[in-house]
């Protein structure tokens, strides 16, 4: 999408995932990457626009802090706590506050980004928050803060190649990922991990470093703080387990660990503390402090400045070098190109490619039953066959091989591995040409080898007879006179 004509379209028309506010005055969340009934992405460039090319941001190095992860786990929820510690500590002026506890009023609502309780996905896309927070470093560098949305990965609309793509194109845009996860640090998170930050580094070029920078694990609602404790201790202790390369781990198992650290510049973990009950069973719970519980707001007040401060901001670089503002626009649509086109294949969930891989494994047995029967009925050593006899054993052991394929245990059902099949028995008619032909080589020579046979007998005696006239006359026979 290239201007807003398409937005106010959705708006008139009632969509209330696509709805947009225009010229409020006030600072909002902007819908930048915009997902579409027909599972691609537009990018809305006049927002873009809008936040990046202001006068006193456009030429400023660029920190990037997104948040990604499952849908309904407290991804919006947690941003606007960013963007409290935000507005207390920095502002669109380049003067920050010094204000003592940044959390501000027990009975103030939590405001910014869109989130509500409930099981059904609120965010679409990728979203950036409109006010850009400006600071100078501790080094001096002008900097500006921009926060980014996503959307919740799996939820029930959402294709993989939907969810690769958001998580893709937000770990490639940010300076630090946050992953935001349920409770631990899980198997199939980390396979989710790989999957998607290498849909990522796929659409990169190849620098020989890692594409990407700050990677956090930020497990919510973390249940055995006796065994790692809240904070960055704990999350430490958690993300080094879980992160272990050994011996014993089956090699699928290091290879994710070692592709996860071979992406990130940089990964840490944060253990986060349940909200409470007030949170998560009140369907009218605004965000007001004073349902949270303590323990909650205190791991806040560690993490946010953990990764806000001053001290702790990260600049985006690409290649190594500092992106500024104005730059990002042109990443954004630069990358938004690559994943709408067809440059990059189609990611896969783990069924869809363990089926593929089952199919794929049966199909080459088959084949390889097929080669090893033929070639005992009419191999290189094997005489010829006549063309009836060939055509019934090559029927007799095509049928062996697909009853193979078909008795083999695959994941994906019949319909799926119906494809396979049919390129199985394409395969099977091919191998058959390529053995009748070697046959119809065979009856040739049988055809000609009594010609062969008598001509080589022939040439062979008037070989002998010319060698035999040859020695005569060299060694002629001595004169004998008779007495």
């Amino acid at each position: 999408l290239n201007n807003m004509e398409d937005f106010k379209e959705r708006k008139q028309n009632g969509n209330p995932e696509h709805s947009f506010k225009y010229n409020t005055g006030m600072a909002e969340a902007e819908q930048i990457v915009v997902s579409q009934s027909d599972h691609k992405f537009g990018l809305n460039e006049e927002a873009l626009e809008r936040i990046l090319l202001q006068n006193d941001v456009k030429d400023r190095s660029v920190v990037v802090v997104s948040v990604a992860g499952a849908f309904r786990k407290g991804k919006s929820f947690i941003l606007d706590f960013f963007l409290r510690y935000m507005k207390a500590r920095y502002s669109t002026v380049d003067s920050g506050s010094n204000q003592t506890d940044w959390l501000g009023p027990e009975d103030a609502p939590l405001e910014g980004f869109s989130w509500r309780g409930g099981s059904e996905r609120e965010t679409t896309g990728i979203l950036m928050w409109s006010e850009v927070f400006l600071t100078t470093t501790p080094s001096g560098e002008k900097v500006a803060i921009i926060l980014l949305d996503t959307q919740g990965t799996f939820d029930s609309e959402s294709t993989v190649r939907d969810c690769a793509t958001v998580f893709a194109l937000s770990t490639m845009i940010s300076s630090i990922q946050i992953y935001n996860l349920s409770q631990n640090i899980q198997e199939d998170d980390l396979q989710h991990l790989q999957l998607f930050t290498e849909y990522g580094r796929l659409a990169l070029a190849d620098t020989g470093k890692k594409p990407f920078q700050k990677l956090q694990f930020l497990v919510r609602d973390w249940s055995f703080p006796y065994e790692a404790p809240y904070g960055a201790k704990g999350g430490e202790i958690i993300l080094n387990r879980r992160l272990k390369v050994s011996d014993k781990q089956h090699p699928e198992l290091q290879s994710i660990r070692k592709h996860i650290r071979s992406c990130f510049s940089e990964i840490s973990c944060f253990l986060m503390p349940h909200p409470g009950l007030k949170v998560a069973t009140n369907p009218t719970f605004d965000g007001r402090l004073l349902e949270i519980e303590p323990e909650f707001k205190n791991s806040l007040r560690s993490l946010v400045p953990m990764l806000l401060a001053p001290e702790n901001l990260i600049i985006k670089e690409i290649s190594g070098q500092k992106v500024k503002a104005k730059e990002l626009l042109q990443y954004f649509k630069s990358y938004i190109n690559i994943y709408s086109g067809d440059e990059l294949p189609e990611p896969k969930s783990m069924l869809v490619a363990t089926a593929e891989a089952n199919n794929l494994s049966a199909v080459a047995a088959a084949k390889e039953t097929y080669q090893q029967m033929m070639e005992s009925v009419c191999g290189g050593a094997k005489p010829y066959l006549s063309g009836p006899h060939l055509e019934t054993q090559h029927l007799r052991i095509k049928d062996k091989a697909l009853e193979q394929f078909s008795k083999k245990r695959k994941m994906g059902g019949e319909e799926f591995s119906a494809t396979y099949r049919s390129k199985l028995e394409e395969d099977l008619e091919q191998l058959f040409n390529s053995f009748k032909s070697r046959n119809d080589a065979k009856h040739f020579f049988t055809q000609i080898g009594g010609v062969v046979r008598f001509f080589l007998i022939f040439f062979f005696i008037v070989m002998v007879a010319a060698f035999i006239t040859s020695q005569s006359r060299q060694h002629p026979p001595p004169n004998r006179q008779w007495y």
